[in-house]
């Protein structure tokens, strides 16, 4: 077990050791507008939240949540750190917070309508299949299953392997997560609803000030312009040359929640 057992420790290790800077720069002003326009938007588009209970899954101290919220969600947060899982609940009272494994989470099956997982399955490798088939347990049937990561196949992701193994940032089980692959394994189980590639500058340097320890007072001078590229850049994306990925997928079985617009 220490393979897996050791890495995840490890990694809960690493975010009860940096909490405190993560929450400083993944929940800033510019990269909540980043998250917004660029993630969450497309991430949940056509998904009507209002009623629906969600699990923010690998959640962190809650960088999602506040969006998730504000259409109308119930919103359950779960992570492995303890230090993460203790700010989420301080940041977001109304919202239940487990610190527990997305192998072994305890909560009972198809409780779920959405489950959010942004940027939290590259961390589990080789086990992210056995996250997926937790995230199908806890699904209801024609629930969605929506995910943010950085995505194989790309030129960024040649560059992000390398940067992985000199880093101390990363674990070295982390490793970015090939889309296609990935539901081709689950396909039998899963509807592909769409897939997006994303992520240009903005993505890098205000999303990602933490990884680059850029300093917040500068953060705050370059993000106006940066995020202006990136609406530019956005549209035109391809997978070749974008940084992450967007899916959502819908569980199979019953009819599919109803959906906006």
């Amino acid at each position: 077990m220490h393979s897996e057992r050791g890495w995840e420790e490890k990694q809960a290790e690493h975010y009860n050791r940096i909490a405190a800077q993560y929450e400083a720069h993944y929940s800033d002003t510019w990269s909540q507008r980043y998250r917004t326009r660029f993630l969450n938007e497309p991430m949940l588009s056509g998904i009507d939240l209002k009623g629906m209970q969600v699990l923010e899954a690998m959640c962190g101290s809650g960088q999602t949540t506040g969006h998730l919220l504000a259409r109308g969600a119930t919103v359950t947060g779960l992570d492995i750190s303890s230090e993460l899982i203790a700010s989420f609940k301080k940041s977001w009272p109304s919202c239940e917070g487990i610190c527990a494994s997305i192998f072994e989470t305890g909560l009972p099956a198809e409780s779920y309508d959405v489950i959010v997982v942004v940027g939290g399955l590259h961390h589990l490798h080789p086990q992210v299949q056995r996250a997926t088939d937790e995230i199908h347990r806890l699904l209801k049937p024609g629930g969605h299953f929506c995910f943010m990561e950085p995505h194989a196949g790309s030129l960024p992701d040649v560059i992000r392997r390398r940067w992985y193994k000199v880093d101390s940032m990363f674990e070295k089980n982390e490793e970015s997560v090939d889309f296609e692959a990935l539901y081709a394994a689950n396909r039998d189980r899963f509807d592909l609803v769409r897939t997006r590639y994303l992520g240009n500058v903005a993505y890098l340097l205000v999303l990602n000030s933490l990884i680059f320890r850029v300093p917040l007072g500068l953060k705050k001078l370059y993000s106006p312009p940066l995020m202006a590229v990136e609406r530019v850049l956005s549209p035109i994306n391809s997978r070749l040359l974008s940084c992450f990925g967007v899916g959502q997928w819908r569980k199979r079985g019953a009819a599919a929640p109803a959906q906006a617009g």
